[in-house]
């Protein structure tokens, strides 16, 4: 989107510098019109501005400024191709592209164009120059520029695509699914070896322990009965 808006406003710089010689672009057409014999029709399409420039035109004055004037509708056509990939689904913004298509199409009559507020271009033509011959042709660029700006405006509304987010959603669980796991696993895994080998060793204590105490026992017991260990002497109790 940053590279759109970039694209967008180079063209506008472009267009304010072609809008600041808008009469040296009339008058190019009528000179080269003159030449053609084609001064009853009025200019209809980029196609004939185009062959204007080709065939009709005597002067490097006349072509720079005819040059001019293509090279913008040239740029606009670009970025139409480009504003179609980015959002091709959705109906408001294809809408806003198909029209922008339209209206720089070479071959697209253009003639009854007429760009309104806050645009003044046709307010610097004279009443039949704007209504019978170049109110079409000086309307085209801003038009096309406004549909731009509207199409760029909805494109910056639109939520991101869901794709992206279930994408997102699954990799943020993949890279925590090995550090979760551990802790996870960690509660059924066994002692570490450190720890497993001190309670061996405390387990074999106590079981040495309790054996050496068991055969104590065992020995006390077997010398009670042989006769050879007594218990502690008492003395004799009186009679009665």
């Amino acid at each position: 989107m940053n590279e759109v808006k970039e694209t967008l406003r180079n063209i506008e710089q472009n267009y304010k510098l072609f809008l600041q010689q808008q009469f040296t672009f009339i008058g190019a057409l009528q000179h080269t019109r003159e030449n053609a014999r084609d001064m009853i029709s009025p200019v209809a399409s980029i196609s004939q501005v185009q062959s204007y420039m080709d065939h009709h035109c005597n002067n490097s004055t006349d072509r720079r400024i005819l040059n001019m004037f293509l090279n913008i509708c040239n740029d606009l056509s670009k970025l139409c191709d480009k504003l179609e990939a980015m959002h091709s689904g959705n109906n408001i913004t294809g809408g806003i592209v198909e029209r922008c298509k339209l209206l720089l199409s070479h071959s697209n009559d253009m003639s009854t164009l007429r760009a309104r507020y806050p645009h003044d271009v046709v307010n610097h033509l004279s009443c039949d120059e704007a209504k019978n011959h170049y109110g079409g042709v000086v309307s085209l660029i801003p038009i096309v520029l406004d549909c731009m700006k509207e199409w760029v405006t909805h494109a910056e509304k639109l939520p991101r695509r869901t794709q992206h987010s279930v994408s997102g959603g699954s990799a943020v669980s993949e890279k925590r699914a090995p550090r979760d796991a551990p802790a996870r696993a960690g509660i059924s895994q066994t002692p570490p070896p450190a720890r497993l080998e001190a309670q061996t060793t405390t387990t074999n204590k106590d079981n040495a322990q309790g054996s050496k105490h068991v055969r104590k026992k065992q020995l006390n017991i077997t010398e009670n009965h042989s006769g050879k260990l007594k218990g502690p002497w008492k003395p004799p109790g009186r009679h009665a």
